[in-house]
């Protein structure tokens, strides 16, 4: 038998200890996600991408009751960047989420199909996205790159 360690590497950060572009993100994040449509979990996603352009794109889960047909607020803003900007490369991400009723932010990280999603944008640009999440005590994870959150991601059919 062999046995391998895998690793990940994130940074916990106040939220003044982000830089004021990094700041930028997570507010357009928070301010989209009180625009997602989550009637039945009632779990509001906002996501905000900067592409390398310079453009900030934003959006928020959208849910349906055929279930799983909604869609994450990741998804949303990375398939936007690419339908919209297919030439301009995601190159930082904030994700936030919050329960309908609640003051407080909720902890989140994307979902496994979000986090292959992220995956998929990585490889079509040969770039990490660094990823900013907002937790419940207002303290913001950094983590460069989806391999961090998906150390064995799927990448080859062929393979």
């Amino acid at each position: 038998m062999q046995k391998i360690e895998v690793k990940s590497y994130l940074e916990i950060l106040d939220f003044s200890d982000l830089d004021p572009q990094e700041q930028a993100l997570v507010e357009k994040a928070k301010s989209i996600s009180q625009a997602a449509y989550a009637p039945y979990s009632s779990f509001r996603v906002g996501a905000a991408v900067l592409l390398e352009n310079g453009n900030m794109l934003q959006c928020s889960n959208q849910e349906n009751v055929s279930f799983p047909a909604g869609v994450c607020a990741e998804q949303l803003v990375l398939g936007y960047a690419g339908a919209n900007y297919p030439q301009s490369a995601p190159i930082m991400m904030a994700v936030v989420a919050q329960r309908a009723g609640e003051d407080q932010w909720a902890v989140v990280s994307p979902c496994g199909i979000c986090r292959q999603t992220i995956n998929e944008v990585e490889n079509r640009f040969n770039q990490a996205i660094k990823m900013l999440f907002l937790r419940a005590d207002g303290k913001i994870y950094r983590i460069d790159g989806v391999e961090n959150l998906l150390p064995l991601k799927f990448n080859d059919l062929k393979g």
